[in-house]
């Protein structure tokens, strides 16, 4: 049987286009780590050899985008899930702590840090919010993902005080899973103020089994005098602690400056510490760490007057049309890391930006 011309173009058109839908389809074996855009979900998804590490998110029901949740190698969340996730035996104080997030308390005086859908209406006023604009580079690789976006600090009337751009990079070993946050805070038309406060700037919050056993109840006041009580919990299964580059242990970690600081403990069989990484560029290094035993684990390197008890002084401020940039190392190890492990990963940290 003879095969007209017409319909031998068309086979061989069909027979293209299924040779290259294969080719689309077929996963790329060299990217180990894979960055996934789903913007009509508000979200970015990353994997690592094939299993959740973490996400990119900004839903409505926050005032800034997060990494949220975040994992271990074995897929095991560190973060607490309120008030994304509502978790048996979970806190559920500070709506405004919810997975990985970048923010201060009190920009040109407006609290960007404390800003929930749980404040008075009364004080919106008072609050600020990060929006996410856009993402302008995603892409997956053998060794790391990379992530690029542009989020917009706001007063309540929606004028623009920062534009910031942050770059993120993700990586993962058969022991580790870590992430890079590289943020660059630039200044608009006006001076941009941030005064001395004590809640800033990187911040996670953990999941309850890496908390500091707490025997009593806590009562916790923010810059405008705002109160949130720390309820006291059953402490079956809480075994976190921290330990700092100066080897400041435990609660005593809190308020106290240093180039890393690691909260350490178990989550059910698995040993898991999450450390966090300063730089000598960064602006106030070494950091005062913001870290406290009921799951807050932060960095904040702005607020000296507050962790030295008014013996240091900072009061950082951008200029019209300047930037600032910070730079840390989020990591998450399968292990209780000792102190040299830990300067170890610092060291490699303040070797990968030049």
């Amino acid at each position: 049987m003879r095969v007209s011309s017409v319909s031998a173009l068309v086979i061989f058109v069909m027979a293209g286009a299924f040779l290259v839908c294969c080719l689309v389809a077929k996963p790329n074996p060299s990217e180990r780590v894979s960055v996934i855009t789903n913007e009509q979900q508000r979200r970015v998804d990353i994997t690592i050899d094939g299993q959740p590490f973490t996400s990119y998110i900004w839903p409505t029901t926050l005032k800034k985008p997060v990494l949220y949740p975040l994992r271990t190698v074995r897929g095991t969340v560190v973060t607490r899930g309120y008030p994304l996730e509502q978790r048996p035996g979970e806190r559920v104080d500070h709506p405004h702590h919810a997975g990985l997030w970048f923010t201060y308390e009190d920009v040109n005086g407006l609290d960007f840090w404390n800003n929930s859908d749980a404040i008075k209406p009364e004080n919106a006023p008072k609050m600020g919010t990060i929006v996410h604009r856009s993402i302008v580079s995603a892409k997956g690789g053998s060794q790391q993902g990379e992530l690029d976006v542009e989020t917009d600090w706001l007063t309540f009337d929606k004028k623009v005080l920062l534009n910031e751009h942050t770059h993120f990079v993700f990586r993962g070993g058969p022991d580790f899973r870590s992430v890079d946050r590289v943020t660059t805070l630039r200044a608009r038309d006006e001076k941009v103020s941030f005064p001395d406060a004590k809640d800033g700037l990187l911040g996670l919050r953990v999941i309850r089994a890496l908390e500091i056993p707490s025997d009593k109840p806590e009562v916790y006041t923010d810059a405008s005098g705002r109160a949130t009580t720390v309820a006291k919990l059953d402490n079956t299964g809480v075994n976190g602690t921290y330990l700092t580059s100066e080897g400041k242990k435990g609660d005593a970690a809190w308020g106290t400056r240093g180039r890393w600081c690691n909260l350490s403990g178990r989550i059910g069989d698995e040993p898991v510490t999450i450390t966090i990484l300063d730089r000598p560029e960064n602006p106030g290094f070494p950091t005062y760490w913001h870290a406290r035993g009921y799951g807050l684990f932060a960095v904040n390197p702005l607020g000296q007057k507050v962790f030295s008890n008014g013996k240091e002084e900072l009061n950082f401020s951008l200029a019209p049309h300047t930037s600032a940039t910070f730079r840390y190392r989020i990591v998450i190890s399968s292990a209780i890391l000792s102190p040299e492990a830990s300067e170890a990963l610092y060291k490699d940290f303040v070797a990968t930006y030049h």
